[in-house]
């Protein structure tokens, strides 16, 4: 590597102090000579990333309301893109814990389908298609390479399937809150809504005309197989979407993304004049439908459970409406909305879950989950509570406009892995939920 600057080297070699009284320019890169100053090749570069993301800016469909806000995490999830695969990560980093002290320390830097999805979903609400067809790209290289189209639930950013999860013994972490793992041995689990995040993920392509190109019966034979295994596992034991090492249920938000593989797939067959496949797979997420109502609903508690048969809560339950297996009127869906702010809030924060599991009952909240709570009660008419909840959770937010994964409900400190994907889509999604429109505001 070579540095080459316009500033002493004498004073650099030497790490002595000087004045700054003037600009200086560093350029890091190969050991090879430059055929410009640092300052023309600064201003060169500078010029260029800021115009590409002007550019990349101006054509995003944002909200009346907190547009810099909304700015800052469309552009954080683009930065959270593998341009060469397709891929989504999680997170840039591993190990900062979920909250102190608590071995909760995961490495984040691989592409999760069920985050990609939702990092999709949410930038193609403001109109950047781009990261959805380059992640359909990654998806469909995954689905053709893999065992009867069976999905991790995770992937590295080229595709890799072996993600065998260690600890460096020679790091002491977080604040020395170790371990620091690397690789996550959740690629190992069975998490059945993964079927669900990428026919969902698809979807548009199908349906958007503005697209290079639209969605076809040869992209829609290779979904199918997925859409059988939803129906097949449905409603059969897995790790849930918070990743349980230590038990497996039948999750009921495992279930809905199941039946919303298989209710897409009815959609896009009907779109592309498939009958035969459109009726089979309406039937099909019909029947699972009556399946998912009958067996998570705790008719004692009157709310959906957190699985079949189940007496707990957790927050994924918040996305019944969004997912478009329910109404946001439908009384079940109501009672299970206040059920879950009367168990798992924590002032104006929100838990994923309050129920131990395996390193012991949660302590920070999930700000993902606080999201999904704010627009769960905007969708049921609380649109006062649901701003100020909103207006709150942007006031945690760090100097740069950026979340983490957790956050102390009491002292606003944030947790976990950095910058969460999770949670900038979470803001994107409330904001366009919650903001004036432009006609009502001008």
């Amino acid at each position: 590597m070579r540095l080459t600057t316009d500033a002493s080297i004498t004073h650099l070699l030497q790490e002595s102090a000087h004045a700054l009284d003037r600009p200086l320019h560093f350029i890091i890169g190969p050991d090879e000579s430059l055929t410009t100053t640092p300052a023309r090749l600064y201003n060169h570069y500078w010029e260029e990333t800021r115009r590409y993301w002007h550019d990349w800016v101006s054509r995003l469909a944002v909200p009346f309301e907190w547009q810099d806000a909304v700015i800052r995490a469309a552009i954080t999830l683009k930065l959270s893109t593998f341009d060469d695969t397709g891929a989504v990560v999680a997170a840039m980093t591993t190990s900062i814990p979920e909250a102190a002290n608590t071995q909760r320390n995961w490495d984040y830097r691989y592409c999760w389908l069920r985050d990609s999805y939702f990092v999709v979903h949410a930038l193609n609400r403001l109109g950047a298609t781009g990261t959805m067809e380059n992640f359909l790209h990654y998806i469909i290289d995954l689905v053709v390479g893999t065992h009867r189209h069976q999905l991790q639930p995770l992937y590295g950013i080229g595709g890799e399937t072996v993600l065998d999860e260690h600890s460096l013994e020679t790091l002491a972490g977080y604040h020395g809150m170790g371990p620091v793992r690397v690789g996550n041995a959740a690629y190992l689990q069975n998490q059945h809504d993964v079927y669900g995040a990428v026919v969902l993920a698809a979807n548009q392509v199908f349906f958007d005309q503005r697209l290079e190109e639209v969605g076809n019966e040869t992209l829609f034979r290779r979904l199918e197989p997925l859409g059988h295994l939803a129906a097949e596992c449905y409603d059969q034991p897995d790790a849930s979407i918070w990743e349980y090492r230590g038990r497996a249920r039948v999750h009921t938000y495992s279930a809905i993304m199941c039946w919303a593989a298989c209710d897409r797939l009815a959609k896009i067959a009907a779109q592309l004049d498939l009958d035969s496949a459109a009726r089979h797979w309406r039937d099909t997420a019909d029947t699972m439908h009556r399946t998912i109502c009958t067996e998570s609903w705790n008719e004692t508690q009157d709310f959906f459970a957190e699985s079949f048969g189940g007496e707990g809560l957790d927050a994924s339950l918040l996305l019944i409406n969004e997912l478009g297996f329910l109404p946001a009127d439908d009384p079940r869906f109501v009672a299970t909305v206040k059920a879950i702010g009367g168990h798992l809030r924590r002032g104006d924060h929100l838990f994923r879950y309050v129920a131990d599991d395996d390193f012991g009952a949660p302590e920070n909240a999930f700000n993902i989950c606080t999201f999904w709570y704010i627009d769960a009660l905007w969708a049921i008419g609380d649109h006062t509570e649901a701003r100020r909840l909103f207006e709150g959770l942007l006031a945690c937010r760090n100097k740069v406009g950026l979340l983490s994964e957790d956050l102390d409900p009491d002292s606003h400190q944030l947790w976990g892995n950095f910058p969460q994907t999770y949670s900038m889509v979470g803001l994107i999604n409330s904001a366009l939920h919650l903001s004036k429109s432009w006609e009502e505001a001008l």
